[in-house]
């Protein structure tokens, strides 16, 4: 992984082969249909040491997405280096982009005053096409990269 190095933002890319009831913690039994799903989060702390743990298989079960991993997989991780604090800002924008439905949970923004940070997508979206609108959108506050499992 070249980049997704220092603090920043980052975008989980997850595939659920088929419908499931997945128990998320705090929020309980949760159903999830077959697809792709788009989780934001932020690592100010550094995004290597976040991004390792996403990929553990044995942790302890702390935020929603390690809920969510358990049954899904992650196949790709868009970042953004940089120590500004974005991660409700990308949240906002994944949410105008036509084809990606907000999750009707609370899910993954208990620390912040956003409805969720999870956003559902039928089909895989397009890394070109998502970096270019939230680089616009974002004023080119850097360059996105991504990484694949």
């Amino acid at each position: 992984m070249k980049g997704c190095r220092g603090p920043g933002t980052y975008i989980l890319v997850i595939w659920l082969p088929q419908d499931a009831s997945i128990n998320i913690g705090a929020l309980g039994e949760q159903h999830f249909g077959a697809g792709f799903y788009l989780y934001v989060g932020s690592a100010l702390g550094g995004l290597r040491g976040r991004l390792a743990r996403h990929l553990r298989q044995e942790k302890k079960l702390r935020w929603h997405i390690d809920y969510l991993l358990r049954k899904a997989s992650l196949q790709e991780v868009w970042c953004l280096s940089g120590k500004a604090r974005l991660e409700c800002a990308v949240a906002q924008l994944l949410g105008q982009i036509p084809g990606f439905q907000p999750s009707l949970m609370p899910f993954g923004a208990s620390d912040c005053s956003c409805f969720t940070h999870l956003f559902y997508a039928a089909t895989k979206p397009s890394f070109e096409k998502v970096s270019a609108f939230l680089a616009r959108k974002l004023a080119a506050k850097g360059s996105w990269e991504k990484w694949v499992l």
